[in-house]
């Protein structure tokens, strides 16, 4: 789907690492929620999870480290990858990112 209907956006910005990494959340009636945003080129970043989280790649290229394995994959828009809840994964965006953090 390229646009989410009948939804809040909560207004303030997440911002972390400096801003290299900018998202909002968005609400749904059905009281889930995801966050949509955008990760810039740079050094690797290392995100902590709670819930557990699917990242959909919207646009860019990037390589990711999923908790526990010692080598880096490679994705790119049209793609998404899984972590687990409470654990940790790297990220290098190899251009800038778009995203959708799908939670739960």
């Amino acid at each position: 789907m390229s646009q989410f209907d009948d939804v809040s956006v909560v207004k303030k910005a997440n911002v972390y690492f400096d801003g290299r990494c900018v998202s909002h959340t968005v609400l749904f009636r059905d009281g889930s929620r995801k966050s949509v945003g955008v990760i810039l080129p740079g050094a690797p970043l290392t995100f902590n999870t709670g819930a557990p989280e699917v990242m959909e790649l919207t646009g860019g290229r990037c390589l990711v480290r999923l908790p526990g394995a010692p080598d880096w994959q490679a994705f790119g828009a049209g793609q998404s990858f899984k972590v687990a809840g409470n654990s940790r994964f790297d990220i290098e965006a190899l251009e800038p990112l778009d995203y959708v953090c799908h939670f739960g």
